[in-house]
């Protein structure tokens, strides 16, 4: 599974775009956090009419999930086409071209073949913007008219809380206090303007970027639109949050961690406790839960919103009926699923992700695929929607052929991994010493005893914090979760988790020990990995 990619691949494999004569645009949009919770994804409380007219007239793609659920890993892994074992990537504070110096990235490749290439806001994470090399045009250095936002928070008071909080963290732990031991309020509801917050900001950048690409008219364009909400904090104009009634909204219905789970499988939710104003220790309370999750929502309107004005614009520019448009997010969001908030698991509701895709002439329009798909998917299909030459070292299935015949036979399995998520930070890098010493020891120790309770003589402080690796694998009815040595990943497993979707869909119930034979087929499924369903 492990394979090396310090060396550029230049042998490719042929594309074959039936689509269109002429190179199309890419319209590439990533949202920070979504989850499937959308109105074209079935919920019931969600206003997200922009996504769902999008939707309506593309492919949209029930079963898609992303190779790590963390920011960085699961965006290297997109933008690369090559996955976390492949990339070494794993948390956030490692940078992808520390480890991979000359792979060759989605943009890059774009650019090598006759395209401009542009971003706003956030796709790569921060620190792996690539800039010089996926990129080779900035965008306007201003938005004539309008105001950059000058923090996160629309708020004075809360630009000045953050601060401080900062500043008390930054002179006892210095730059490791960045690392989130430090916020500001979770979230913030402002009587402001779209472009009061950076979001909205930023895709009136985009819309000016496009303006300048369309009007010189020489290339093919790829831009990308990275929004930033709904990751947290969720800070959304009041007008958002209006369009829900607390009372309303719907909660999560399964709080438990899965019956007979790996204890090791969830966290304490330390990217939210992080924030002022959260318990640092203890549950949630029902009130607080529903204002988060309306700020949550509301959030996810706001940037519906944005991505209605950046798809207008292409209209006005009269070149939508050449841009692919691809939305994607990064992975999904615990919102009190199984007791925890955050992502950073390997269950279904954090490693399933939102993903649409509509492009000129395609034949499969306004309906929905239950076909398994990955991100790592998105690099292959536009390389072949563009008609440009796939790169060996893409380690995914180009999904066209699903944009012409939805329903028909596609992989067998979608493949996902984390570190320990119990005894790592939010940010899936080890433990430090300012989280230990923080308000997060007391639940770090908390976790801590419930694995070592549960693991017995397979426990080792050293393997579980450094070396332990969650790989799971979702098939059609089943996800396999297998928790094993990174260091060794022909060893036995130290534990198993096994849930049934046709009679579980929320994952509640582990049944591995009680269904043997499966776990067997389907550990060998695993180990066979992705490149055996493709």
């Amino acid at each position: 599974m492990l394979r090396s990619l310090l060396l550029i691949c230049f042998a490719v494999i042929p594309a074959c775009n039936s689509f269109a004569a002429e190179r199309p645009n890419i319209l590439f949009i990533a949202v920070d956090d979504l989850r499937p919770e959308l109105g074209c994804y079935g919920s019931p409380i969600a206003k997200t009419p922009h996504l769902d007219s999008l939707a309506s007239d593309g492919l949209l793609f029930n079963r898609a999930y992303c190779q790590q659920a963390i920011c960085r890993p699961s965006r290297a892994s997109l933008m690369t086409g090559a996955r976390p074992d492949s990339t070494g990537l794993y948390h956030n504070y490692v940078s992808l071209r520390e480890l991979q110096p000359n792979i060759l990235t989605l943009p890059e490749h774009f650019i090598a073949n006759g395209y401009d290439a542009a971003y706003c806001g956030k796709i790569f994470h921060q620190g792996d913007t690539d800039e010089g090399r996926s990129w080779n045009r900035n965008p306007p250095k201003s938005v004539p008219g309008v105001q950059r936002p000058r923090g996160p928070y629309a708020l004075p008071e809360n630009n000045k809380m953050k601060a401080n909080n900062m500043k008390i963290m930054l002179a006892k732990y210095g730059e490791a206090a960045r690392r989130g031991l430090a916020a500001g309020p979770a979230y913030e509801k402002a009587d402001v303007p779209d472009t009061a917050y950076v979001d909205g900001y930023n895709t009136r950048l985009a819309i000016e970027t496009l303006k300048e690409m369309t009007q010189e008219e020489s290339k093919p364009f790829f831009l990308a639109m990275g929004y930033k909400l709904p990751h947290l904090n969720w800070c959304a104009p009041s007008k958002y949050w209006d369009m829900y009634q607390a009372e309303e909204i719907p909660m999560a219905s399964e709080t438990d961690a899965p019956e007979n789970g790996a204890t090791m499988g969830l966290h304490a939710s330390f990217e939210l406790r992080t924030r002022a104003g959260i318990p640092k220790t203890g549950p949630i309370s029902p009130e607080l839960a529903r204002t988060l999750k309306h700020a949550y929502l509301a959030s996810v309107s706001y940037v519906d919103a944005q991505i209605g004005l950046l798809v207008s614009a292409l209209e006005e520019a009269g070149i939508r009926d050449n841009t692919v448009i691809v939305v994607w997010g990064d992975h999904g969001w615990h919102l009190g699923d199984m007791g925890v908030w955050g992502k950073a698991t390997n269950y279904e509701i954090a490693t399933r992700v939102p993903l649409m895709i509509w492009a000129p002439k395609m034949k499969a329009r306004g309906v929905t695929t239950d076909a398994l798909v990955e991100l790592v998917d998105i690099y292959p299909t536009l390389c072949e929607l563009a008609d440009l030459p796939i790169p060996e070292h893409a380690e995914g299935k180009s999904f066209v052929p699903l944009m012409i015949d939805p329903n028909q036979s596609w992989k067998e399995a979608a493949f996902s991994q984390y570190p320990n998520p119990a005894l790592r930070e939010w940010a899936a890098n080890p433990l430090s010493r300012g989280m230990r010493e923080t308000w997060f020891g007391p639940l770090i120790q908390e976790v801590e005893s419930r694995i070592i309770q549960q693991q017995g003589d397979r426990w080792d402080r050293e393997l579980f914090e450094e070396h332990l690796m969650g790989y799971t694998m979702r098939t059609d009815r089943y996800r396999l979760v297998v928790w094993i040595d990174h260091r060794k990943p022909n060893a036995e497993p130290i534990d198993i988790e096994l849930f049934d979707h046709e009679v579980d869909p929320s994952e509640t119930v582990n049944i591995a020990a009680d269904r043997p034979e499966l776990v067997a087929k389907l550990l060998k499924q695993w180990r066979a990995g992705w490149e055996a369903v493709q």
